[in-house]
């Protein structure tokens, strides 16, 4: 039987060999559920649903957009783990432990400074738990209290990139019916013309800048 390699601060390799492949199966669900990733994808989503391009840009554009924005808002959380956790660990001066609540709890930070008390206090009540701090809150009531603030926020940007196009569609719409052409989709029209505006006012950007600085 082969021993193992200890690793300093006492941790063998196969350890963390494990612990890494269980870091990447749970990425994607740290990534929608505890960081920026879902406010951005709601707008994005229904930005490009007030366009009405429904398949353009396609998903997997619209999703490595979010992936691209998230790893730029999350930058300076990303930074303080690698530093106050990551770093420590590979230099064996920190144990498994230790790593894991260094890692959380700059993530619990970000979410606590999105997350407000009415939705902390919404998630206590389902939970059945007494009152208490948010910053003592545990992860079932942290996480959905964030999630749902999100949320709404999302859909709440969302609705405001999307009147414009409303507006459009509605002068469009009066516009055919006033000159007669019933005949004609206004959907014709109006797609063109969002488009045009959308491109006068580099859209893209300023959504990309908009709910990017939405964040705390």
């Amino acid at each position: 039987m082969i021993p193992s390699a200890s690793l300093p601060g006492g941790a063998s390799f196969p350890l963390d060999v494990l612990g890494g492949l269980t870091l990447i199966a749970i990425v994607p669900f740290v990534l929608v559920m505890t960081t920026s990733f879902v406010r951005i994808i709601v707008v994005l989503s229904l930005v490009r649903s007030a366009i009405g391009t429904q398949a353009l840009p396609p998903n997997i554009v619209i999703t490595g957009l979010a992936v691209v924005l998230t790893l730029v808002v999350m930058t300076p959380t990303l930074e303080r783990i690698s530093s106050e956790s990551l770093d420590p660990y590979q230099h064996g001066r920190i144990t498994n432990e230790q790593m894991v609540a260094r890692s959380i709890a700059p993530l619990r930070d970000f979410m606590l400074r999105q997350t407000t008390k009415t939705d902390f206090d919404f998630f206590e009540g389902i939970a059945h738990r007494p009152a208490e701090a948010a910053t003592a809150a545990p992860a079932t009531v942290l996480i959905p209290a964030f999630v749902v603030g999100e949320l709404r926020r999302g859909f709440s940007i969302g609705f405001s990139m999307y009147l414009p196009f409303i507006v459009i569609d509605l002068v469009v719409s009066a516009t055919l019916m006033g000159l007669g052409m019933f005949m004609l989709s206004p959907s014709v029209v109006s797609l063109p013309c969002k488009l045009y505006l959308f491109i006068m006012v580099d859209g893209w950007s300023a959504i990309c800048g908009t709910v990017a600085s939405s964040f705390r």
